[in-house]
């Protein structure tokens, strides 16, 4: 391990001295171990929120208005994929995540989430469907929250080595004040700030946490979460990694485990928004789990890879987060253990509000882009080795 982090301090070392010169000369960027180039994929996307491949190699990229959108052979198709839900398009409302299922190669079966009208608010939901020639077919809602409110909708999925689906659930900016022991996100009986866990048809694993529990909702498998942006199975590990947004300060990196509760509101760094004055009871406290990473100031964490891809094998097991209001990709380097952050740098900076960050078929770190106001399209770009 210490040999790694030598070699990884040295060689960043050496390459930042360059680079306050380079990039302001060319498109060449450095970073620990590589020069990278940054290429646009596809442009003309209206708010991008996630990328996912197909077998075939198409990338589907959701559009947070709800638009289901193709790039086949580095071209946007005109047309969206039809028969996507009717999604509540207002403030952090819209079409969400999409991923495949594990197989998808069989079965043809995808994922989206979204936010949906509930009444007079919104929730968030799951909906399930086969993709065939750029349609959805047998499509249905597998999962709609109990929880509504304003914003901080949550929305990311994953699958996990088992084929348990996760969804990640924010507290709806419920107001951190008053008992905090006793907000929204401190109680089971609802699904405000929490991970939940299902089965691939929407149904309830027998074997999640609170499973038979009093007051608290079976699907649940953490709590304590604020506005989960990101979401990723470390491939070497099989732990969950997770990045939300603190209010004012205090994004958090967090590793999620069943049954923890994660301290929002109750312990954190942030505080409150233009006042600045103190949310938290304190950073830390019993029963209440801690990051392993956090951003004072605030990055506005989402979307998140960890790196497998031959194209920059020194980053294999790295975390990768993007910025919205850090504008930036934050490139979190593991011990050999997989299970700490030694170091962070600073990646893509100053190309916008990054969204989502996958790793690509072909090995390369693909970046979703997008304009906060959806005035302006935007790209999909991806980073490249300079060599």
């Amino acid at each position: 391990m210490l040999a790694r982090i030598s070699c990884l301090l040295g060689s960043a070392g050496l390459l930042l001295s360059l680079s306050l010169t380079a990039n302001a000369q060319s498109d060449v960027y450095f970073a620990s171990n590589y020069a990278y180039r940054i290429e646009t994929v596809a442009d003309g996307l209206i708010q991008p929120w996630s990328m996912a491949w197909l077998p075939n190699g198409d990338m589907l990229v959701t559009e947070k208005p709800g638009r289901l959108r193709v790039i086949r052979d580095g071209n946007l198709l005109p047309n969206a994929i039809t028969s996507t839900p009717e999604v509540f398009y207002e403030g952090q409302g819209g079409l969400f995540d999409v991923v495949l299922h594990p197989d998808f190669a069989t079965n043809q079966i995808l994922y989206l989430s979204y936010s949906k009208a509930l009444g007079d608010n919104s929730t968030t939901a799951i909906l399930r469907a086969r993709l065939d020639n750029d349609r959805l077919l047998n499509v249905e809602e597998i999962f709609a929250a109990n929880a509504n409110g304003a914003s901080h909708y949550g929305g990311r999925l994953a699958f996990d080595d088992a084929g348990y689906l996760f969804l990640s659930l924010g507290d709806r900016q419920a107001p951190p004040s008053g008992d905090l022991e006793n907000h929204p996100a401190q109680d089971n009986s609802n699904h405000h700030g929490v991970m939940i866990r299902l089965n691939d048809d929407g149904s309830v694993p027998a074997d999640n946490p609170f499973v038979g529990q009093a007051n608290a909702l079976p699907e649940i498998w953490s709590s304590g979460h604020r506005s989960p942006q990101g979401l990723a199975f470390h491939p070497e590990t099989g732990a969950l990694w997770e990045t939300e947004h603190g209010p004012q300060g205090g994004d958090e990196l967090n590793i999620i485990e069943a049954g923890k509760n994660y301290g929002w509101p109750v312990i954190g760094r942030g505080v409150n928004y233009g006042l600045g004055n103190p949310i938290h009871e304190t950073i830390m406290q019993d029963g209440m789990e801690q990051p392993k990473h956090f951003w004072v100031p605030s990055i506005a964490t989402s979307g998140l890879m960890i790196y497998t891809g031959d194209k920059f094998p020194a980053w294999h097991g790295d975390i990768f987060a993007g910025g919205l209001g850090g504008m930036q990709l934050a490139h979190l380097i593991l011990n050999d253990d997989f299970d700490a952050v030694v170091r962070e740098e600073t990646l893509a900076y100053g190309l916008g509000r990054i969204r989502d960050v996958r790793q690509g078929p072909d090995g390369y770190i693909y970046l979703a882009v997008e304009d906060r106001s959806a005035d302006v399209p935007t790209a999909i770009v991806r980073l490249v080795p300079a060599n």
